[in-house]
């Protein structure tokens, strides 16, 4: 029988590495999204990693240093920790390390973070960046630095250039802001798969039952500024997968209230509430609406539906 694949292993603050990951090459990097351009970062460093015959670990911090740096300014985070860690796992690597980002962290030089960190306690044997980024105190520390102090300390290091979708550079605010602005088949295509975030099914009024679209209703955080608008959108609950047609914003038609993501599941039947869900956005159908009255409204939905159905039908089944 062929072996199953190692396990993705995380070691979080600085804890010894175990043995099978020691000496390793580090592909380093926030990788809020795991998107196209991190995949890139990530492939060199497994390319190395396969060179110099060490496992290939991801080394990232959590929080976000944004969140340290600015935390009165809500970040929309394109995949929160556990989401990035799942994306890491399906990238190849052997594990990663989740480096806290404190003001400690933070106020470490550029020399002291390659030489204390990097070295001292992990041991690096290679390491891989984008060509953006950027360590150590007041952000000091460069590709090209680091590429210096690898060759004074005896490891390679492989820089990774731009990667560019349409002319542009791939990049988590580049994401952001095509969420923001509904482009969520954009977003796809520099993520290299659906965007998606995970959320708790919590009670609503039981309008869209009354509607003949019953609906599961999950509150975003604050912090998300996706387009309100209509979706065609993949519900992944309980390790099945449904098709969906999904509502983000406040129903003008009826209340102006808080931002909700309302989603009709098509061909399924069941109890929802209390549930955690994973959202996917396919497509965007059109802006938020307010309507005259009730009958335009349920006719508008019948059309979102056959719309979301015709774009589900055609998107990857994986």
């Amino acid at each position: 029988m062929p072996s199953s694949p190692p396990a993705f292993t995380v070691v979080t603050g600085l804890q010894p590495l175990p043995e099978p990951l020691a000496r390793p090459v580090l592909a380093i990097g926030n990788f809020d999204g795991v998107h196209r351009g991190h995949q890139a970062v990530i492939g060199a460093a497994l390319a190395l990693g396969r060179t110099l015959g060490r496992p290939t670990l991801a080394l990232t911090f959590e929080p976000h240093p944004r969140q340290v740096f600015q935390p009165d300014v809500p970040l929309f985070r394109l995949t929160p920790e556990p989401q990035k860690l799942k994306a890491l796992g399906a990238s190849g690597l052997a594990g990663a390390i989740v480096l806290p980002f404190d003001k400690a962290l933070a106020g470490l030089s550029a020399e002291a973070f390659v030489a204390d960190v990097l070295v001292g306690r992990f041991g690096v044997a290679g390491a891989a960046v984008g060509f953006d980024f950027h360590f150590g105190k007041a952000r000091a520390g460069s590709p090209a630095f680091l590429k210096a102090e690898g060759a004074r300390h005896g490891f390679p290091v492989e820089v990774v250039e731009a990667m560019l979708d349409e002319g542009d550079s791939i990049s988590s605010t580049a994401i952001r802001q095509a969420l923001e602005s509904g482009q969520v088949g954009h977003a796809a295509h520099m993520l290299g798969r659906p965007w998606s975030l995970k959320a708790t099914v919590i009670h609503g009024d039981k309008r869209g039952r009354e509607l003949g679209y019953p609906t599961a209703n999950l509150a975003l955080p604050p912090e998300i500024r996706l387009a309100f608008g209509i979706y065609a959108v993949k519900v992944t609950v309980g390790g099945r997968t449904y098709d969906a047609v999904a509502s983000y914003g406040r129903r003008p038609t009826f209340d102006n209230g808080r931002a909700l993501l309302e989603v009709h599941l098509f061909d399924f039947s069941g109890n929802l509430y209390g549930l955690e869900v994973e959202v996917a956005f396919h497509g965007y159908l059109r802006p938020e609406l307010k309507f005259d009255g009730i009958d335009e409204l349920v006719r508008q939905m019948d059309a979102d539906s056959r719309a979301a159905r015709a774009i589900l039908a055609a998107a990857p089944t994986s």
